[in-house]
C-alpha cells in the first residue's frame, strides 16, 4: 500500500503551518469500473425475502450503534438516476430516526458558500451514536466541479489530499466510513432519464442540465477512475455497486453499510 503524507493548505494552495496528515492509499489500479458486472440481478420474489433480513439486521446494527454511542458515515456517489436515493430509502426503511441523518447535496449556497469547501460537511458529520448518510458528498469537488469547470484546477487538484486528510482525520477518532458508488452505463441511463420525462411524479427529477452532463460521460468516467485510484484506502473505503438492476443494487447496499456497523 501506498503511504501519502497530506499537508492541509490554505485558500492561495500554499501549505500551512501544520503536521502533515500521513495516510495509506490502495495502489492505484485496485479498483476500477471496469470490474463491476453491470449484468448482475437478483429475482423479485427472492428480493423481498433478502430485503426484509437485511433491513432487520440494519435496524439492529443501528440501535447497537447508537447504544456504544459510535459513529458512522456513508457516502453516496454514482451516476445520475443510479438510484442512489431509491437506496438510500431502502437503507433507512426500518430505521429509528432519532438515530440517523440523511444530508442531500447541492451546490453550496449562502452561508455554506461563504466559508473553505469543506466546511459545510464538517457541520454534517454524525452525532455520539448517530449514522450520517450523504446523498452525494465532499467527493463532487473532484467530480462535477472539476468536470464542469465549477472549481479551478489547482483547487481541485489539492482536494484529493484534503479529502484524504479529513477522512484520516474522522477514522482516527473512531469515525467508521464507507464511501459507495452507484455504476450504471450511457444506455442505462438514457433509458432513466426518458422514463423520468414520461412519469409525472418523477418529472422534477430530470432537467436540461442533466442531459447536457451526459455528453461528457468520457471526462466523468475520467474523473471517476483517479477518484478511485487516491482516495480508495482501507481505513474509508469504496464500494463499487452494479446499478443496472435497482434491486441488486439495494441489496448490495444493505450489506455494505452491515458490513461497515458490524
Amino acid at each position: 500500500m501506498a503511504k501519502k503524507k497530506t499537508q492541509r493548505r490554505t485558500s492561495t494552495g500554499r501549505p500551512a503551518m501544520t503536521r502533515a496528515v500521513e495516510v495509506e492509499v490502495f495502489p492505484p489500479g485496485t479498483l476500477s469500473l471496469d470490474q463491476v458486472d453491470l449484468t448482475a440481478d437478483v429475482a423479485a420474489a427472492e428480493y423481498k425475502e433478502r430485503l426484509d433480513r437485511l433491513q432487520e439486521r440494519a435496524f439492529e446494527l443501528q440501535i447497537r450503534n447508537f447504544l456504544r454511542g459510535k459513529r458512522a458515515v456513508v457516502a453516496f456517489e454514482g451516476w445520475d438516476a443510479a438510484g442512489k436515493g431509491g437506496c438510500i430509502q431502502r437503507l433507512t426503511a426500518r430505521m429509528d430516526p432519532r438515530g440517523y441523518k440523511v444530508w442531500s447535496i447541492a451546490a453550496p449556497r449562502d452561508e455554506d458558500a461563504r466559508h473553505p469547501w469543506l466546511w459545510r460537511f464538517w457541520r454534517r458529520l454524525p452525532e455520539t451514536g448517530e449514522l450520517a448518510v450523504f446523498d452525494r458528498s465532499w467527493y463532487g469537488r473532484v467530480l462535477v466541479e472539476r468536470v464542469e469547470g465549477y472549481a479551478k484546477p489547482h483547487e481541485w487538484r489539492r482536494a484529493f489530499d484534503e479529502i484524504n486528510a479529513f477522512e484520516r482525520t474522522l477514522t482516527a477518532d473512531g469515525v467508521r466510513i464507507v464511501k459507495i458508488f452507484l455504476h450504471i452505463d450511457r444506455k442505462e441511463q438514457k433509458r432513466r432519464f426518458a422514463e423520468r420525462e414520461e412519469t409525472a411524479y418523477k418529472r422534477y427529477k430530470i432537467g436540461p442540465d442533466d442531459w447536457r452532463n451526459r455528453k461528457k460521460w468520457p471526462q466523468y468516467e475520467q474523473a471517476i477512475g483517479e477518484m478511485l485510484d487516491r482516495t480508495h484506502r482501507p481505513d474509508a473505503p469504496w464500494v463499487l455497486v452494479s446499478a443496472t438492476s435497482k434491486h441488486h443494487a439495494r441489496l448490495e447496499v444493505l450489506r455494505a453499510v452491515i458490513d461497515l456497523l458490524e
